[in-house]
């Protein structure tokens, strides 16, 4: 049996035009909200895709009309859960728990895709902001809600999101609460596009289908490179692309390419 083909909690696993793993968040009667199952799901899912050569860009989005509402409400009504205990056992809670996903997306090599079919709300809006590129359409909405409920980004909201609009306007966001919804969250630059919600799925499609397109072993090296690049200094990235350049420049794809160029045709890439 295949691994995707396996049950995981709060989770639907599907691949999509042989090399696209879509993962869908399942916990719909509570907007998606994150669960102890959904993480242990999640990481589990994305790092096998990460090591599985076959995967070369994964699709994360939502069941039904929410992407993911962030933490569940009741459960920190309870104090349960995730939410258990007093200050010393939430923060190991954080640490062993819901913090293992950010951790495990920063790590991954594959391309990380958010379809962002609805609501993304605190640590759901994290979420997609951990990903390299986000979709969305019309009804999409972005919101930083922590301070609202007197609580802090735990799941390193305070890290991803700067990166992907600012210090400026992602502070905006978390002292505010305000939401951003469709075109006003692609003009402050929460989204890399903006679909009729009729259409956005295929053109998530396409947009992954690009992806595939390309040498996976040259996408891989230079969203490291990106990674690297964005946090260090300019000799730390110079070092490292020279490395990841000799490494590419005696693929099997990169020959590949160049045949293909020279006989004005698409290329067959493997992953070698």
């Amino acid at each position: 049996m295949s691994f995707y083909t396996k049950s995981f909690p709060h989770l639907e696993v599907a691949v999509k035009n042989t090399h696209q793993l879509w993962v869908t968040l399942n916990n719909p009667d509570q907007m998606n909200a994150i669960t102890t199952d959904m993480i242990n799901s999640l990481t589990e899912v994305l790092a096998h895709a990460d090591f599985d050569r076959d995967i070369r860009v994964v699709v994360l989005t939502g069941k039904g009309k929410n992407f993911c509402a962030g933490g569940d409400i009741k459960a920190m009504e309870e104090k349960s859960g995730m939410f258990a205990g007093e200050s010393n056992e939430l923060r190991a809670r954080y640490q062993h728990g819901i913090q293992r996903i950010p951790q495990c997306i920063e790590n991954l090599s594959v391309p990380v895709i958010a379809m962002v079919n609805g609501a993304a709300v605190g640590a759901g809006c994290d979420l997609s902001m951990m990903c390299d590129l986000r979709v969305g359409n019309q009804k999409t909405k972005f919101a930083e809600t922590f301070t609202r409920m007197g609580l802090v980004p735990g799941d390193g909201g305070t890290f991803f999101l700067q990166r992907i609009v600012g210090y400026s306007k992602a502070m905006q966001m978390f002292l505010t609460s305000k939401s951003f919804e469709g075109k006003e969250a692609m003009d402050f630059g929460l989204m890399n596009f903006l679909f009729d919600e009729a259409v956005m799925e295929e053109e998530t499609k396409k947009i992954a289908d690009a992806i595939c397109a390309n040498s996976p072993v040259a996408q891989k090296l230079t969203k490291k490179a990106m990674k690297v690049s964005y946090l260090h200094d300019l000799q730390t990235s110079l070092d490292m692309l020279a490395s990841f350049q000799g490494i590419s420049q005696r693929t099997n794809d990169h020959f590949e390419a160049i045949k293909s160029f020279k006989e004005k045709r698409s290329p067959n890439f493997r992953g070698q």
